[in-house]
């Protein structure tokens, strides 16, 4: 076992490990660390804990004071330089006159990098604009190119749900999302419905799946061949959530289908979730 702490550097970012290097920190302390990127300040979110050493990368770094009040007081200064970087930032992409959008800075505590990001349809050559930046700012540059689903998570805003994107509120690393999820949980492959604001699947048919896949173990999925109380038949219709089947009987196959609770009925022969060829070329850009 290893004790680590875990840190966070954005708000609602990853959370990476270190060694608390035998102090005790509680959730919510500021701590000074060192990053592949420099030396910087982030905020405690697991307090001091033991964890299996295979979910551990070794070496860890430890940490290399708690924040004091001057070491707060540089970091706020830091967060009034982002603002006036990033006017700066618009105006240099204005003058070159390039095909990219400014999304965010970040000023390194201490000072060693800025990094700009960037969204772009295309790439960019940004070997002008970094000359000038490195001129005004005296010190490391670096412009990233982000994809739209990292804009939305550093913009924020409110999803088809009414409520902040889960990606900017609570969901620290982004998890591969896929058709086959939105077909398992029985939505309308409409990409207005299943897509968020940036324009990629929605986050929660991710989180939601586990759930899913075990009320998809359980319930027959449409076309499965069942026995009822009633007579053997065919699902055509499938309500993973509250359980409800609509079987067509094979003695009444012009009457309407009757509706079944899924433990009333035994499968015979259940039934695949299938995406065509087709439906996967149409949402293909949905899944990037």
């Amino acid at each position: 076992m290893t004790e680590i702490i875990g840190i966070r550097f954005k708000e609602v970012g990853k959370v990476y490990y270190f060694s608390p290097n035998k102090t005790k920190f509680s959730a919510g302390d500021k701590v000074i660390v060192e990053t592949a990127r420099g030396v910087e300040c982030g905020e405690v979110v697991i307090a001091n804990r033991k964890v299996e050493d295979e979910n551990v990368v070794q070496p860890l770094k430890p940490i290399i004071r708690k924040a004091t009040e001057n070491d707060l007081r540089i970091l706020g200064e830091n967060k009034k330089k982002e603002e006036d970087i990033m006017k700066v930032f618009v105006k240099k992409i204005e003058e070159h006159k390039l095909s990219m959008k400014a999304i965010d800075v970040e000023y390194t505590f201490d000072g060693s990098k800025i990094l700009f990001y960037f969204t772009a349809e295309s790439r960019v050559d940004f070997r002008e604009i970094v000359k000038d930046l490195a001129a005004i700012y005296r010190t490391r540059i670096e412009l990233r190119q982000i994809g739209v689903r990292d804009e939305a998570k550093m913009l924020g805003g409110l999803g088809i749900c009414g409520r902040p994107f889960c990606c900017s509120s609570f969901l620290g690393e982004f998890q591969p999302v896929s058709i086959k999820m939105a077909k398992e949980q029985s939505l309308s492959l409409n990409p207005t419905k299943i897509s968020g604001t940036c324009g990629r699947l929605m986050c929660c048919l991710k989180y939601e799946q586990d759930c899913y896949e075990d009320l998809l173990k359980i319930t027959p999925k449409i076309d499965a061949y069942v026995e009822t109380a009633e007579g053997r038949g065919v699902v055509v219709d499938s309500n993973i959530l509250t359980g409800v089947l609509k079987v067509r009987l094979d003695k009444k196959q012009d009457a309407p289908p009757i509706a079944v609770k899924r433990d009333e009925v035994k499968v015979l022969k259940d039934a695949k979730i299938r995406v065509n060829r087709d439906e996967i070329a149409a949402l293909k850009g949905l899944e990037d």
